[in-house]
């Protein structure tokens, strides 16, 4: 998880174009209360701005600055923190009347911790170049308190310098660090610190930009107070957001990091204009655009200089990783254009099992393109082939790292499963109900299924997971449960011609049962613990969360949201072929569940596993106590290789059943 973080903070993907959004105009403080307005219009819950939302905005606003509390004080924030009833509802009259001056009072406390912790990384940098003692990574320490004095909070930033250089150090695979190297790396973090902490010194001053970044870090932190999923967006987070959720974007292919000896190539998406060129390859520094050296330009202008329209040119300079120095720049002439990062959509692959396969799905989250590509139609394609290949005789859905997407993929992808019938309830702010259906009265795959989750499977898996469960046409593979959210989002970032970004909680969903995933998650039938085990992972952990609550179940669809005109259509074409809540996995559970205890019990790699997360959620008789874990103990995937094993177990008791049944 801690790699994750970090690589997640140092590598930064290529994705966009000028022109994919309309220009975003520089935000004024007079901006926030109507654009706050607009999203409390929405959201199901809240509808004016309160002192227990300005509570909680201040919390956001100073956790959005120092989620890691190295930089402020406690008795810089305290008094912001504690404030009292009057004081809390005199900042809510300021905020209907275009004040901000509370946010502008924090900001500024907020600039001088900026400047200390910048004097203090000098101070620690000077005592870790000058030092001759081995680098090696410090327990990391998640701080719930600020630091009491100047003294405290040197030691954790000392702790943060020391782990930024063992971390760099693991992967560059540097021998040993020299002085000269570690001044390279602290100068290069400190243009990385500069990113986010400039954005707060220039609020609050004079000027558009300064008003800007201000007002940005204001919405921010007031949408959040709302609930764990309603959020404001910068262009850049608004355009990553839209390319994840589209799986494609414009652009020449290329993943950057900025390192010590420049802007490396870290990764060509596949089947871009970079990797078809042959020209570039992972490990190439990037040191020209267009004829322009780059070495003395600034991160984030580098990534504006390889922006450009759709059919665009670009010419790159690189050095390749295998030239020395003195080596000339090889120059590439790309073509910017629209991209489908197939490496992030739907993959299948099979295995042999009797008379026919097993198929193996990996669905990595719930993707549309303007009706170009989407999952529900990657699904049905791999099905399709996967019965071409020989009997499909059943399917594990892996679903582990799927943290969700567009909502109608997700009612289409689950229809995939059944004949007809409700797959999704939604409740908004009045009350009022709606239900998605799938309405083919067409079932594609009817056979042994099973999901694999774990506690990263949110939103939109949660959604078909809970659903295949509540129907009783999928067995529930994976961790104990799932993240827990329940919540229903609209957003502006799929929107060509918006000019600011956000999305805001508008609703809650169910599915058939009545059931909400919110908080609770979907529970596994049967528990195979995943690497995010023994994590603290989901909707429960988060700020703010909505509850949880149910509706009434609708296996019997009440069509109450279905006009006049059509339900007649209903009546006839849609009721006579609803999907029946179908007994035979739960009737076999107990066996399909005991079959898989008695495996991961006697599976000495699966032991080693649990051993290396340090997972104590279960009893195992596997002895590995003076064992010495191996390091290619977990070349399989254990968890996908268990779920085909029950998928197996489910297909003979099928046959077993059956044919009972049969002799009855």
């Amino acid at each position: 998880m801690k790699r994750f973080l970090f690589r997640h903070a140092c590598a930064f993907t290529l994705l966009l174009s000028a022109g994919l959004y309309a220009a975003p105009t520089k935000l004024k403080q007079t901006d926030v209360r109507s654009m706050f307005e607009e999203m409390l219009n929405y959201h199901v819950e809240y509808k004016e701005f309160s002192p227990l939302l300005a509570k909680r905005s201040i919390k956001l606003f100073l956790d959005q600055f120092d989620p890691y509390k190295i930089y402020l004080l406690s008795s810089e924030v305290q008094p912001y923190l504690d404030m009292s009833d009057d004081q809390l509802s005199k900042m809510v009259d300021k905020f209907y009347a275009d004040d901000l001056s509370v946010y502008v009072a924090i900001n500024k406390i907020v600039q001088k911790s900026i400047q200390r912790a910048q004097n203090l990384r000098s101070e620690v940098a000077a005592e870790l170049i000058s030092s001759k003692e081995e680098i090696s990574q410090v327990q990391a320490e998640t701080y719930t308190s600020y630091a009491k004095t100047t003294v405290d909070l040197k030691a954790r930033v000392k702790k943060q310098m020391l782990n930024i250089l063992a971390a760099e150090k693991k992967m560059t695979k540097a021998a040993v660090w020299s002085p000269d190297k570690k001044q390279k790396l602290f100068a290069l973090w400190e243009k990385r610190f500069a990113r986010s902490e400039t954005t707060y010194m220039a609020g609050g001053n004079k000027g558009a930009s300064a008003d800007h970044y201000l007002v940005m870090h204001v919405l921010k932190c007031q949408s959040k107070s709302l609930d764990a999923h309603t959020s404001f967006f910068s262009p850049e987070e608004a355009f990553e957001m839209r390319a994840s959720l589209e799986k494609q974007f414009e652009g020449v292919g290329i993943v950057l990091r900025e390192g010590i000896d420049g802007i490396m190539i870290t990764n060509l998406v596949k089947g871009g204009p970079a990797e078809r060129s042959g020209k570039i390859a992972v490990g190439d520094l990037l040191v020209e655009i267009d004829g322009k050296a780059i070495d003395a330009a600034t991160y984030d202008e580098v990534l504006g200089s390889l922006k450009g329209d759709k059919g665009s040119k670009v010419v790159l300079g690189v050095k390749h990783a295998d030239q020395n120095a003195k080596t000339s720049v090889a120059k590439v002439e790309l073509v910017r254009e629209k991209i489908v990062m197939q490496d992030e959509r739907l993959q299948y692959s099979s295995e042999p099992y009797g008379e026919g396969i097993i198929g193996k799905i990996v669905l990595p989250s719930f993707y549309e393109s303007g009706g170009n590509s989407s999952c529900e139609k990657d699904m049905r394609e791999a099905i399709k082939n996967l019965k071409k290949q020989g009997d499909l005789l059943g399917v594990v859905v892996d679903m582990r790292d799927n943290s969700g997407g567009f909502l109608n993929q997700a009612v289409k992808l689950a229809g995939l499963f059944i004949s007809s019938g409700v797959i999704v309830i939604s409740k908004y702010s009045k009350g009022e109900l709606q239900y998605l259906r799938d309405v083919d009265g067409r079932i594609y795959f009817d056979g042994p299924l099973v999901i694999l989750t774990s506690k990263a499977s949110a939103s939109a898996a949660e959604i078909v997971t809970q659903a295949l469960q509540d129907y009783g046409t999928a067995v529930i593979v994976g961790d104990t449960r799932t993240y827990g959210k329940g919540t229903i989002q609209y957003q502006t970032v799929t929107d060509q011609q918006a000019s600011n970004f956000f999305k805001v909680t508008v609703g809650r969903y169910y599915t058939v049962s009545g059931k909400s995933t919110q908080i609770e998650g979907v529970k596994a039938d049967i528990v195979v613990p995943t690497e995010y085990a023994p994590y603290n992972i989901g909707e429960r952990y988060l700020a703010y969360p909505l509850k949880n609550d149910q509706v009434p179940p609708a296996y019997v669809d009440p069509l109450t949201d279905v006009d006049q005109k059509n339900k007649v259509w209903f009546q006839k074409n849609y009721l006579p072929n609803l999907q029946k809540k179908l007994s035979l996995w739960t009737q076999l559970m107990p066996q399909l569940q005991s079959n898989s205890s008695y495996r991961l019990s006697h599976n000495k790699n699966f032991a080693y596993f649990l051993k290396s997360i340090k997972f104590e959620g279960a009893e195992h008789t596997v002895d590995t106590s003076d064992s010495k874990i191996p390091e290619n103990f977990g070349n399989e995937d254990l968890q996908l290789a268990e779920a085909v094993n029950i998928v197996k177990d489910m297909i003979v008791l099928k046959e077993e059943a059956l044919s009972n049944a049969d002799r009855k």
